[in-house]
């Protein structure tokens, strides 16, 4: 029994290590969630291997999975890139603790299967997507309408982002200030708060 549990576990580990070493750290970069991963993935894999003695068996590793499913780690906003891989690295300690040793090749199929399409559109789908932040802006004098050009490069040249659309949202006289909701394009990794100061 310690024979398989270690067969398993090795098996487990390699391809966790390189979904998380090769195909997440070089793209992320963020330590934290290569610790959560590796502990979440083996906290799973031996839970998942010692109760599957109880006859719970698939049953119960899907309900583990809907359990994590609606598990968000409430004391951080968690993207949802990291989300991707942190559910792949529940799915291989499940399937690598309770799938069937009789046909091993199956096994390594499935593996292989997972950790490439994760490479392939981790590298290949670069796709940008549109967000949104509402920003805080002094110089009135541009949000005109006949303006707006002007606006969109002074935004783009403060922040950095290449800004496309602009919104008006309030505007404070008292306080020369306007509030404006800014659309601009970037990759899934590049998003953060904007700077008018940048």
């Amino acid at each position: 029994m310690l024979e398989t549990f270690l067969i398993r576990y090795a098996l487990n580990l390699l391809f966790t290590f390189i979904v998380v070493r090769f195909i997440y750290y070089p793209k992320y970069r963020n330590n934290d969630f290569v610790f959560t991963f590796f502990l979440f993935n083996t906290i799973l894999f031996v839970l998942c291997y010692l109760l599957a003695e109880a006859d719970l068996k698939f049953g119960f590793a899907f309900g583990l999975f809907a359990l994590f499913s609606m598990f968000r780690y409430r004391t951080v906003t968690v993207p949802i890139g990291e989300m991707g891989y942190f559910f792949l690295v529940v799915t291989l300690g499940i399937i690598n603790s309770l799938a069937s040793l009789v046909n091993i090749e199956m096994l390594l199929v499935a593996n292989s299967v997972l950790v490439a399409m994760t490479f392939l559109l981790g590298r290949t789908l670069q796709l940008t997507h549109e967000n949104f932040q509402t920003l805080n802006y002094e110089n009135l004098g541009l949000i005109k309408p006949a303006e707006r050009a002007e606006l969109l490069k002074d935004l783009t040249d403060r922040t950095g982002y290449p800004i496309h659309k602009v919104q008006v949202v309030k505007v404070d006289y008292q306080r020369g200030i306007a509030q404006l909701r800014v659309y601009y394009f970037s990759k899934e990794n590049e998003s953060g708060p904007l700077d008018l100061d940048a």
